[in-house]
């Protein structure tokens, strides 16, 4: 999807207030018609939209003892992606957008955040709390580090995404804005800035990020790419 057709989206899709009330009482008299309901006659949880949960709860005091509300996302245009599509390790805590593209093999660590639009090549890990923007493309068998942030382009819509080419090693909390583009087999340091479209087989350090030296086999020998970490079985 190019930016318009997300923007588009976002702005038509009916927003979602998620609710999950969890309740006691007289529950077997209920009739709880389009909410999901989980549970016995005195006790169970509802799964539903906010405004629809609420005025359920009201029409039913009689029969309700307690009850108490937890709202997963207000507003939200965008749900969640299934996870049982992607062949991929996807951690706990990683939250990812739908229409997001993950490749085979792929790792998504704890507390990573995918966005709309963005896709992940094969073989890639997303590491601990980084930061994936909408649009943004990584290659296949890269690594990015922990707290790292890859600048996302839904707004202006005639920003250009980032684009990370295959084998590329980004650090922890390195940064790298939008409409950069990094090519195959070069390594980003950690906390570096990268604001310029960085060569292949390049290594960039600092901030404003500049090229400090060319990949040799000792920068590779840092930056091996594990595989028995991307095996599924």
């Amino acid at each position: 999807m190019n930016t318009q057709e997300i923007i588009d989206l976002i702005a038509t899709s009916k927003k979602k207030t998620l609710t999950v009330a969890y309740v006691q009482g007289k529950l077997k008299k209920l009739d709880f018609k389009l909410l999901e309901f989980f549970g016995n006659d005195t006790f169970g949880i509802i799964f539903g939209e906010y405004n629809e949960i609420v005025e359920f709860l009201k029409k039913n005091t009689e029969n309700i003892e307690k009850y108490k509300l937890e709202i997963k996302a207000r507003n939200s245009a965008i749900s969640l992606a299934d996870l049982s599509k992607y062949n991929a390790r996807i951690e706990p805590g990683a939250i990812i957008r739908d229409l997001v593209e993950i490749g085979d093999g792929a790792v998504i660590m704890m507390g990573a955040v995918i966005n709309i639009g963005a896709k992940i090549g094969e073989g890639t890990m997303i590491d601990m709390n980084a930061v994936i923007g909408g649009r943004a493309i990584i290659g296949k068998n890269c690594h990015i580090g922990a707290g790292a942030v890859v600048a996302g382009v839904i707004e202006p819509p005639s920003a250009q995404p980032v684009v990370i080419e295959d084998n590329v090693m980004v650090g922890a909390n390195a940064v790298i804005l939008e409409g950069v583009r990094v090519g195959k087999n070069s390594v980003i340091a950690a906390g570096a800035v990268v604001i310029d479209d960085v060569p292949t087989h390049s290594v960039v350090a600092g901030v404003p990020g500049k090229i400090i030296k060319q990949v040799d086999e000792k920068t590779k020998q840092k930056t091996q790419i594990v595989e028995g970490l991307r095996k599924l079985r």
